[in-house]
């Protein structure tokens, strides 16, 4: 069973935009800066207080993508499928991570340690392929290295059992 969530957090973002035009986007980025991702219960609140209906709430969720609706994980595994990681292996280290880690892109691992994503470029064509994990780039990787690279990030230093 989930713990309630604390919405007292939540009151407080929202009594500093309360009556302010073009509030919802900044609300919804400080409530998921909060609580990790957007759950139900904090954007009913949002709904209520910004008067704002959650129809509309939900469209603007889904049409941004950096807004999530389901828990991410601590660490977050960006998969470079540009051109040139692609050309140099990419696919083979995305299926090494996603065997790894139990998931597919877009999934987040049942300990909610990792969540990996596939994005279009990451700028380090040189490195190719690359990933990302947090704020750290990975590159001229190998299936076998790139999985390596988890290992920092485990909560055991170990590989992560997903």
């Amino acid at each position: 069973m989930q713990e309630p969530l604390d919405l007292s957090k939540i009151d407080g973002i929202l009594s500093l935009y309360r009556g302010e035009k073009g509030a919802l986007i900044p609300v919804l980025q400080e409530a998921q800066n909060l609580y990790g991702y957007l759950p139900e219960e904090v954007l009913r609140r949002i709904s209520r207080e910004l008067r704002v209906p959650l129809a509309k709430i939900y469209g603007v969720i889904t049409f941004y993508a950096q807004f999530y609706l389901t828990p991410r994980g601590k660490h977050v595994i960006k998969s470079c499928q540009g051109t040139a990681c692609h050309v140099r292996g990419a696919k083979g280290v995305l299926d090494s991570l996603c065997r790894e880690l139990g998931v597919e892109p877009g999934g987040t691992t049942r300990d909610l340690n990792f969540s990996l994503e596939t994005v279009a470029c990451v700028g380090t064509c040189f490195l190719a392929p690359v990933i990302m994990i947090d704020a750290d780039y990975y590159g001229k990787l190998t299936p076998k290295r790139a999985v390596d690279a988890l290992k920092k990030y485990s909560p055991d230093g170990k590989k992560d059992e997903a």
